[in-house]
């Protein structure tokens, strides 16, 4: 099975149950295989038991264990070496806080709509992936 079409499996991370059942709608009609977690506990289970994720979608502000907690776990455990991780987060200005973590991509979501989300992870996953 080809890059082209293999089936990309993502992880989407939000405490936002709207939010995150918006972007697995959206993700689906898109063809990729949905895995969702409403923290960072959750997934960091998810991302330990299942492993190969194509796509690490992350909110950055999350109870028990936010974001930047996970993604260091992630980095540190080298669980998922090749996935394109992108940060999601309402600030604008948390930019600052991840740049130092070697991330793929940043979304704002309060700037941006779920079908647009799709649309910039997949571009960020198929830049990264052409290289």
């Amino acid at each position: 099975m080809t890059q082209e079409n293999k089936t990309l499996k993502i992880i989407i991370v939000d405490d936002d149950k709207f939010l995150l059942d918006m972007y697995s709608m959206k993700f689906k009609k898109s063809g990729l295989e949905i895995t969702t977690a409403f923290n960072g506990v959750s997934a960091l289970e998810k991302l330990r038991s299942i492993g190969n994720f194509d796509i690490i979608l992350l909110d950055i502000i999350m109870p028990s264990m936010d974001g930047l907690e996970l993604l260091k776990i992630i980095r540190d455990e080298k669980l998922v070496p090749n996935a394109v991780i992108i940060m999601l987060t309402n600030q604008a200005d948390d930019f600052e806080k991840v740049k130092s973590y070697n991330i793929d991509g940043y979304i704002i979501k309060a700037t941006t709509i779920p079908s647009e989300v799709v649309g910039q992870v997949l571009l960020v996953y198929k830049n990264k992936s052409s290289h």
